[in-house]
């Protein structure tokens, strides 16, 4: 009988411990922090698993501001280039350009020199036609040495380009001569150069200078009556 009763007992007190474990289990609670630890002087970071904030920007605006940056970066670039080559242009064309101007001095220089070269033989010959003079020498020699000064002259002028304007029995043209005075022709010849004071010239295209002519005018058919009668 009181080994019924104390397993009875034994029972009861069982089950009274089984209705009471849940509530003194009490509310299961799980930490997701993360610790960082480092030597830095910030210590214990503490944070959450998705604490980072997410990006509030459509991915296509991430993705136009993406290439716009690297347009600025190709654009940055090109304009660099861009400046690189201008400048080794400009030094280039510098270059060239000194080139050429040296070029052309040295070509004046030689030119000049030719032209200077030339024109000695003619003031040794004027010399000689002096020196000929005054020891008493013939008045022959002296023009034969007057006229070959003359010739070797005009060879250098005609060497240069430079040429000779025909005037006399020309048709006057004022582009190429300068009516110094005029005379009294037949109608046929008005307007004709019938003589040269001095000789003009030319050089290619331009003229060095004009000759200086007498231009024939006709007579007016009043005065040419009066002179028949």
């Amino acid at each position: 009988m009181a080994e019924r009763m104390a397993a009875e007992e034994a029972r009861a007190a069982g089950e009274g411990a089984t209705a009471d474990a849940p509530a003194s289990e009490g509310v299961r609670v799980t930490d997701r922090r993360r610790v960082s630890l480092d030597d830095s002087d910030e210590g214990v970071r503490v944070g959450r698993e998705g604490a980072d904030a997410p990006s509030l920007k459509p991915k296509y605006v991430e993705e136009l501001e993406a290439r716009t940056l690297a347009a600025e970066g190709v654009s940055k670039d090109v304009q660099a280039r861009f400046e690189q080559v201008r400048a080794e242009l400009k030094r280039e064309t510098d270059e060239i350009r000194q080139r050429l101007a040296r070029t052309a001095d040295e070509r004046a220089t030689r030119e000049k020199a030719a032209f200077v070269g030339a024109l000695l033989p003619v003031m040794e010959n004027l010399r000689r036609a002096m020196e000929a003079a005054e020891g008493g020498g013939s008045l022959d020699a002296l023009l034969e040495g007057l006229r070959g000064t003359l010739s070797g002259f005009e060879s250098v002028l005609a060497s240069g380009g430079v040429e000779a304007i025909t005037a006399t029995g020309e048709q006057f043209d004022p582009e190429l001569h300068e009516a110094v005075d005029v005379t009294e022709v037949e109608p046929a010849r008005d307007g004709v150069v019938t003589a040269e004071y001095s000789r003009g010239y030319r050089m290619g295209g331009q003229l060095l200078r004009p000759a200086r002519v007498q231009v024939g005018r006709a007579k007016a058919e009043g005065q040419a009556a009066a002179t028949t009668d």
